[in-house]
């Protein structure tokens, strides 16, 4: 596994660096410490541009009091980091871009969603495109640009690869470590949870605020680490409810803070139509695997000792690189999961922009004929529309398993296909 650093060309540049050629207002938004600012920055010194980064105290108090003044500039680029942390400059930005539209005049970045604070998502309409950057994806930390989503709406047979698949051990490392940089720098497993639990902090104490007053912010991280031990699970509010015991209107809105400053990522279940019922809630995902084994406490040790461990890391650790990918990918695909009240479901599920889709579940182990059960049962849901079902898993084989299904290797997700 390549070390991550700093020279990182991140796969989202060039969408970024595009933006910035037709729109006014770009924004990179994502988890703290994923490496907007680095990437801004490096784009910023390809020209002239000016950087003002709002986490210092000083050129905040002057964003906030007078922002019309702040955004105004004699020509380049003005970068604004952590953008969220002065929303009034948002309707500033607006004006400015509507006394003189050019693009390439706001590069942003912001560790919460602006966009769900009143008024801001429709002061930018049209003004502005988003960018979304997460913590590392596996094909960047090696300095490949792969796309497993290409691939599997691509040809028949799109799943040879240049190298040999990875051993489950080595999969399961990349999944316990995630895709924070600082992190991937750290090699005692003592000094990565201490990066995270400062990292916590920070997030509770500083962005959350941001967007909300909540008097009780310690049942934050307690709801954070509730949903580490259910990563994957489908999102059932009552039962968290009484669980950690917090009324469900607060709860609801803690769960929309851990969205909003990118902690949580909901998937939604697919629409089954027709005469199928299907369940409607949303599976929860964390949107770094490296958080959730702080947050669950699982290592090596006790992912070696306790099998049933694996399975939901992973299944996490899928639905991320494939969340990674989509944003960059040629295809244009939305995830989704799917279950229904008989009983059948798939992991995950990919559906492109003209309405191909590709089922995936994801096995921890080597796969059997029946794991491809609740695949067989969506081809018949979906129809024509079935592009293709795949397993992911930590076998090493790849294998047809009947018409437009195949067994592969995790490992596919971030290795070169023919």
């Amino acid at each position: 596994m390549a070390a991550a650093d700093s020279l990182l060309e991140r796969h989202l540049a060039g969408q970024v660096r595009e933006a910035l050629g037709d729109t006014p207002v770009v924004m990179v938004v994502g988890p703290r410490q994923a490496g907007k600012t680095t990437l801004c920055e490096r784009i910023g010194g390809e020209r002239a541009s000016t950087v003002a980064s709002l986490d210092d105290l000083s050129v905040l108090a002057a964003a906030q009091a007078d922002p019309a003044a702040f955004v105004s500039s004699p020509g380049g680029l003005l970068i604004i980091d952590e953008v969220q942390r002065a929303p009034a400059l948002l309707p500033a930005i607006k004006l400015a871009v509507d006394r003189r539209r050019a693009p390439g005049r706001f590069l942003l970045t912001g560790s919460a969603n602006v966009l769900t604070l009143p008024k801001v998502s429709e002061s930018l309409a049209g003004r502005m495109e988003i960018a979304t950057l997460w913590t590392l994806s596996q094909d960047e930390i090696e300095r490949r640009r792969e796309s497993f989503v290409d691939a599997v709406f691509g040809a028949a047979k799109p799943f040879r690869a240049a190298g040999a698949p990875e051993p489950r051990a080595h999969v399961l490392r990349r999944a316990l470590l995630g895709g924070y940089p600082e992190v991937l720098g750290r090699t005692r497993p003592d000094r990565r949870h201490a990066w995270f639990s400062s990292y916590l902090t920070t997030i509770v104490q500083r962005d959350v605020r941001d967007l909300a007053n909540i008097d009780n912010v310690t049942a934050i991280p307690r709801l954070l680490s509730v949903l580490a031990s259910r990563a994957g699970a489908m999102l059932n509010v009552a039962d968290l409810s009484r669980t950690l015991a917090v009324p469900h209107t607060t709860l609801t809105r803690y769960l929309s803070l851990l969205e909003a400053t990118f902690l949580v990522r909901l998937v939604p279940a697919w629409a089954a139509g027709g005469r199928v019922r299907a369940l409607k809630a949303p599976r929860v995902f964390l949107t770094d695997t490296g958080l959730l084994a702080h947050l669950a406490g699982l290592d090596d040790e006790r992912i070696s000792a306790d099998p049933t461990a694996a399975g939901p890391v992973l299944e996490n650790f899928v639905a991320m690189e494939l969340t990674r990918q989509i944003g960059w990918s040629r295809t244009r695909a939305a995830l989704y999961h799917y279950r229904t009240y008989a009983g059948h479901e798939v992991d995950l599920a990919l559906e492109a922009a003209d309405g191909r889709i590709v089922g995936i579940e994801v096995k921890a182990g080597q796969v059997r004929d029946a794991d491809f059960k609740g695949l067989r049962a969506f081809r018949e849901v979906v129809g024509r529309r079935f592009c293709r079902g795949v397993v992911l898993s930590t076998g090493q084989e790849v294998l047809p398993f009947g018409e437009n299904l195949w067994a592969l290797p995790i490992s596919r997700l971030w290795q070169s296909h023919g």
